[in-house]
């Protein structure tokens, strides 16, 4: 079979840097080959998107050694997304995963998990708008399809492991795994991989931790993988079009209630056609004026209110997590959260831990009390814990139940 090249590809792709020599293979080959640290033969299902970075895992593991299998997962209508405005390459992801295993030479199974994904994420992604929170939907597929669904697949067909394509490393100390950042920090994914269990850890392999993303993008044009300058995905998954909204709306025609813009104190400010609208933090679209920049402080879905106010008043002291997940030394959470134990909290991924210490109530609830006001913090966010001793290591972290705000 010839080569695929670059020029199949419809999409604006990326500027690629060429790799320097069969040394730069040599080397990504061999670091993945630590990163899995399984005998070469070994069975390793290899996750694949249909994106460059499960492409070329899968094909280092190949080129390392391993009985490769390759799965993708069929989440969403494709067929609808390709026909949406925007959604550059949408639809392609299963058809590009196929012709690459057929180049790799790996067998290629796909499986229809629309129902799964729509039960646990897309549901609970809408469901979470409706509530007044603001949802991570990407953390909830894996959470739940890829890192327990699709775990128990790879050891249904007798792998020894699972390979990703993730930007985070797994790190064996001892008898436990760690999960840790990747080596190219602003590709690091570990925010969203907070709530993957010591058991699923222990399975898994992240092949790209250390690798940056243009040598990726090399190794997959040095092995004439068409995918090669395909452009990274900017939006959710479901909603190539970024108008998430427009998705709510059908699927939760309640959200569409109108209600009041309050102010927190009091004051009623103006009318809104529906709480989907808004988020924590927003200062846009709030259609109000009042001589002084308003910001959403709180969404009261009950009464169907939103509150604003001034910036300050975003200043938030603790959370209070739900669903938590430890990967820390303490035997618990709840161990860690009794003893105050320090941490960084990380609530969102394009922000840097902000230093806190972990609490814990006489009903049980943990709470991140932070050093300092932390801003635009929103229920339903996730909260990813570090080590203060050890900044790239993951402790584990939980979803944002509910705030305290500072006194304002």
């Amino acid at each position: 079979m010839a080569a695929m090249t670059l020029a199949d590809d419809i999409c604006p792709v990326p500027t690629i840097a060429p790799m320097s020599g069969a040394a730069d293979m040599d080397a990504a080959i061999e670091s993945a080959r630590q990163a899995v640290g399984l005998p070469v033969g070994s069975r390793v299902v290899a996750a694949m998107s249909g994106g460059v970075d499960s492409t070329v895992v899968a094909a280092l593991l190949a080129k390392a050694g391993y009985d490769v299998v390759g799965v993708t997962l069929q989440l969403y209508d494709h067929g609808a997304a390709l026909k949406k405005k925007g959604a550059c390459c949408a639809g392609q992801d299963i058809h590009d995963a196929r012709l690459a295993a057929e180049l790799i030479g790996i067998p290629h199974y796909v499986l229809d998990y629309e129902s799964r994904f729509k039960d646990a994420v897309i549901d609970q992604f809408a469901d979470s708008y409706l509530k007044g929170q603001t949802p991570v939907p990407c953390i909830r597929c894996n959470q739940t399809v890829k890192f327990r669904d699709l775990l128990d697949v790879a050891r249904d067909l007798g792998a020894e492991a699972m390979a990703t394509g993730h930007y985070v490393r797994r790190a064996a100390v001892g008898n436990r795994s760690q999960m840790r950042k990747a080596i190219d920090h602003s590709r690091d994914q570990s925010y969203f991989l907070f709530a993957t269990t010591q058991d699923q850890l222990d399975y898994l392999r992240f092949p790209l931790a250390d690798l940056e993303k243009p040598q990726v993008r090399g190794v997959a044009a040095a092995l004439g993988l068409r995918i090669a300058a395909k452009p990274d995905s900017q939006d959710i998954c479901f909603v190539p079009s970024g108008d998430y909204r427009t998705l709510i709306d059908r699927l939760r025609p309640q959200g569409r209630e109108a209600g009041e813009i309050v102010h927190m104190d009091g004051r009623v400010l103006g009318t809104h056609g529906g709480i989907t609208d808004y988020t924590i933090g927003q200062r846009r679209g709030l259609n109000v004026a009042v001589g002084e920049p308003l910001f959403v402080t709180k969404l009261d879905p009950d009464n169907r209110r939103v509150i604003v106010g001034p910036r300050e008043a975003l200043l938030t002291a603790s959370l209070a997590l739900e669903e938590t997940n430890w990967l820390g030394d303490q035997a618990t959470i709840e161990e860690a959260a009794r003893d105050g134990a320090p941490v960084l909290a990380r609530v969102r991924s394009t922000r840097q831990p902000s230093p806190a210490r972990l609490s814990l109530d006489d009903d049980n609830i943990i709470s991140v009390v932070f050093d300092e006001g932390e801003e635009g913090v929103a229920p339903g966010q996730a909260c990813a814990l570090y080590d203060p001793a050890d900044p790239d290591r993951v402790l584990g972290g939980g979803f944002i139940s509910s705030t305290t705000a500072v006194a304002v």
